[in-house]
């Protein structure tokens, strides 16, 4: 099979042949028809994320079928379509497990990290971390739902708003894109929140029914005018910006972060105080997390925007990705499709 790997910390990608992997007991092996480029692989690229064992083949937005079940594997068969997201499989004893919060567990495993990940023709998988694809879902699309959509689809079902509330998502980029289309779904009065004039007219095709321009004197004083929002859904990780949103929060709103700014938020606590506000962290779901999204995704006519390379273009995706040019998902195809 043919395989991107990493094969040291800041090292290019290489694209190797390697003989197609068996699955052990409790796992699956995926013949891949289509893997995402998120952010996120950065960590594997430069080497960020502690312990990684080299060489790796990075990606957790994976979409195939099930070609080869291990032993003790029950509910899953050859021939089924599923995705494999980042959350890559835990461990079914630790407490949190023990509590049924398997996306806290602390042994779980990130796919494409912890093992290797979905730029390449097959890979292998725990059982519990594969999720059923809806038959309408073609694979290329499947690929960002299994990252940025259950991270956007997950902040915004368990943010507490209700239908009507006013969620305001800050960013309109690889995740902001998708969170504008699942706010407006879920019945949400959706503010739109970028730089620049320019991206309202996309911010309204997504479904936003008010759109905000930082560059005209800040976000603050229109989203009072709404009433304040009752979640903002910070989806651009940049904690100067995502701060100077605070107190354009209701009383009793949320903050919900689930793309981690690499500088600290500055936190204005008395108001933070008075109005009862509050910061989550939101973390992206587990399998069924993911197979919810993309059934609601299915549902309700969600579509995230992309653009395909073929796997033998693997270095170039990826710089189109993290380069911030791409609009707005970049989309690897395996077997030379494009």
């Amino acid at each position: 099979m043919k395989a991107a790997q990493i094969g040291k910390p800041g090292g290019e990608f290489e694209l190797v042949d390697r003989d197609i992997p068996e699955p052990a007991s409790h796992q699956v092996r995926v013949k891949v028809e289509a893997c995402g480029i998120c952010h996120s692989d950065v960590v594997v690229r430069d080497g960020i994320w502690p312990g990684i064992q080299y060489p790796r083949v990075p990606g957790h937005e994976v979409a195939g079928r099930i070609d080869a079940v291990g032993t003790d594997v029950k509910q899953w068969t050859k021939g089924q379509r599923v995705g494999v997201g980042w959350h890559g499989g835990h461990c079914f004893v630790c407490d949190q497990c023990r509590r049924g919060d398997f996306a806290m567990c602390i042994n779980r495993k990130v796919t494409g990290i912890d093992f290797d990940g979905g730029y390449a023709d097959y890979m292998i998988v725990g059982a519990e971390a594969v999720a059923a694809i809806p038959d309408d879902l073609p694979s290329e699309e499947v690929g960002p739902f299994m990252c940025a959509g259950v991270t956007v689809y997950n902040a915004l079902r368990n943010s507490g708003a209700r239908g009507g509330d006013v969620v305001a998502v800050h960013g309109i980029g690889g995740l902001g894109h998708l969170g504008v289309q699942y706010a407006r779904q879920m019945g949400f009065r959706t503010v739109a929140i970028g730089r620049g004039k320019d991206k309202e007219p996309l911010a309204r095709k997504l479904g936003a029914h008010h759109y905000i321009d930082t560059d005209t004197g800040g976000g603050v004083p229109q989203l009072q005018k709404l009433g304040g929002a009752r979640v903002i859904l910070a989806t651009a990780p940049n904690g100067k910006a995502i701060s100077a949103l605070l107190e354009g929060l209701a009383p009793s709103g949320t903050l919900v972060v689930p793309a981690a700014p690499m500088d600290p938020l500055t936190v204005p606590m008395f108001s933070m105080i008075a109005g009862r506000r509050s910061i989550d962290g939101s973390y992206s779901g587990t399998a069924r997390d993911s197979q919810d999204t993309l059934e609601f995704s299915a549902l309700t006519g969600v579509h995230p925007m992309i653009e395909k390379y073929p796997l033998t273009r693997v270095a170039e995706a990826y710089e189109q990705m993290h380069s911030g040019k791409a609009r707005f998902r970049v989309v690897l195809m395996m077997g030379g499709q494009e």
